[in-house]
């Protein structure tokens, strides 16, 4: 493993860290929008990137994962929300599950869109750009701790199977990762979306 690989796979991990902050205060600004002041009393109503760190979710596997050249792996640290609070109960969940992807696809047009301003740093951008894609579509699949979970108790997923998901979830992540195509295609369609987007912008 060479140096230069070390420090792109950093440089990765610095790139994820920094989106996960617009994600993560995006699930809480929502929630604190539809009534609930759990976000707001844990710190996370913030642009802070330390509120919203998970050491492992954030640093250490997207490092591991990056260095492997194996399927990415990463999320920051879960916004806690109380349903009862909420407005619309679990229909306002799923809405402030779904906050933190799509925070990400804005993020994604507003640096393509910076890309074809600071020219010189197209490489740096379009994997910001690819990065955020990524974990907008991550995050939507169905495994606790990930946003998509969320929807389920939204159709109604039992409490009771929701929480023994949740005590299985980072087993099923990694089978997920490791033993379907599914994160690898989710990256070939981030990278696809990524490069649509820039085209766009570039004209």
């Amino acid at each position: 493993m060479t140096t230069v690989q070390v420090a792109d796979a950093l440089l990765t991990v610095m790139i994820f860290w920094a989106l996960t902050t617009p994600h993560e205060f995006a699930h809480a600004w929502v929630a604190e929008k539809l009534g609930d002041d759990t976000p707001r009393r844990e710190g996370r109503v913030t642009l802070n990137p330390l509120a919203h760190v998970d050491w492992v979710g954030t640093v250490i596997l997207p490092l591991a994962s990056s260095l492997l050249a194996g399927a990415f792996l990463g999320w920051g640290r879960a916004v806690n929300t109380a349903p009862h609070k909420l407005k619309y109960g679990y229909n306002g969940l799923a809405l402030v599950a779904l906050a933190g992807p799509a925070s990400n696809v804005v993020f994604a047009l507003l640096i393509a869109g910076a890309a074809s301003v600071f020219t010189g740093a197209l490489e740096p951008l379009f994997r910001a750009a690819y990065l955020s894609l990524y974990l907008a579509l991550f995050n939507m699949v169905p495994v606790p701790p990930l946003d998509g979970s969320k929807l389920l108790l939204a159709l109604r997923l039992p409490a009771a199977v929701y929480t023994t998901l949740a005590q299985y979830g980072f087993i099923l992540l990694l089978v997920v990762a490791y033993s379907t195509g599914l994160l690898r295609g989710m990256s070939v369609l981030a990278r696809d979306w990524a490069l649509t987007m820039f085209v766009w912008f570039r004209g």
